[in-house]
């Protein structure tokens, strides 16, 4: 297991809902808001920024899990904005091997949820790709990378 690729989504900050993400990707760094993810009144959305924020990635390790064996195309979010979303595309012609690549789509942050995304990211068919934002690795490496980071969020500071 390889959790060393260079891929992190970290709380800043509990402080504020305005800058207090960064998502980390290669050399590529972007700090967003967590505004959606602390509005988001869906079932499975909690009260804490946290456990937002780890359930947004246990649904990105989902979608990674799926393209295993058979390829394929996901998009997980990152940027929930106003007018346009931030997203990763995670591409594997092979189900093995995956090229992650940082990007940008005019689908507006408001309407979906977080929580629930995935009626969302198949309607991605604008995505712009950020420069100096990609990495390539494997699918097993980029889902045990994406859990190894839910858990560091959720792991009480010391």
């Amino acid at each position: 297991m390889t959790t060393s690729i260079a891929l992190s989504f970290e709380v800043l900050t509990d402080k504020s809902s305005h800058d207090n993400l960064r998502l980390r990707l290669g050399p590529y760094h972007h700090t967003c808001d967590s505004f959606y993810l602390d509005i988001d009144d869906s079932p499975t959305a909690s009260s804490d920024l946290r456990t937002d924020l780890a359930r947004l990635l246990e649904q990105w390790r989902s979608q990674v899990d799926e393209l295993k064996g058979t390829g394929g195309t996901a998009y997980l979010p990152y940027d929930f904005s106003d007018e346009c979303t931030g997203w990763l595309r995670v591409t594997s012609t092979d189900g093995h091997n995956a090229d992650v690549q940082a990007g940008w789509s005019w689908v507006n942050g408001w309407t979906f949820l977080p929580s629930d995304y995935l009626t969302t990211a198949p309607e991605i068919t604008d995505f712009d790709p950020e420069a100096n934002a990609r990495i390539e690795c494997t699918l097993e490496d980029l889902s045990q990378r994406i859990a190894a980071n839910a858990n560091t969020i959720t792991t009480p500071r010391q």
